[in-house]
């Protein structure tokens, strides 16, 4: 037993080196390598972390620009369809006031029309009364006539 420890101890004291050797390449490592290459990872998650907030802030912003468009449409829609339905009653006021217009001439002309109807028909009672009263005459002269002879 004694000779493998002493064995054992033998080994060991060659793996000293060895070790040494490792734990200096790791420092080594840790200090040149790994130390600069972690400082580029840290830096590049910073700028994918500040492109991602800048693109949620982005989208963010056009969505609310989106939804004023959206309402700027629609409030320009609501004003197009008031205009039109203002213009539509206009519309129809001026045809309503054209048909009255129409409406008053007609019945001016009807009226007109009855007055010089009757003042016609005046002319043609008082024609036929003196032509009656004529034709009285002439028939009463013609029987008379007749009668003398």
């Amino acid at each position: 037993m004694d000779q493998i420890l002493h064995d054992l101890g033998q080994l060991l004291l060659k793996a000293v080196p060895t070790f040494l050797l490792v734990v200096l390449l790791y420092f080594y490592l840790k200090r040149v390598f790994f130390g600069p290459l972690e400082q580029v990872l840290e830096a590049r998650r910073q700028a994918t972390e500040g492109n991602r907030k800048l693109a949620e802030d982005t989208f963010a912003k056009a969505s609310a620009q989106a939804t004023q468009h959206e309402a700027a449409v629609r409030a320009a829609r609501g004003e197009v369809y008031r205009e039109q339905e203002e213009a539509r009653r206009r519309w129809e006021q001026e045809h309503a006031a054209a048909i009255q217009e129409a409406r008053g001439r007609a019945e001016e002309m009807i009226q007109a029309s009855g007055r010089q109807l009757q003042s016609e028909l005046a002319e043609a009672k008082r024609l036929l009364e003196m032509q009656a009263d004529r034709l009285a005459g002439q028939m009463a002269e013609k029987v008379l006539a007749r009668r003398a002879v």
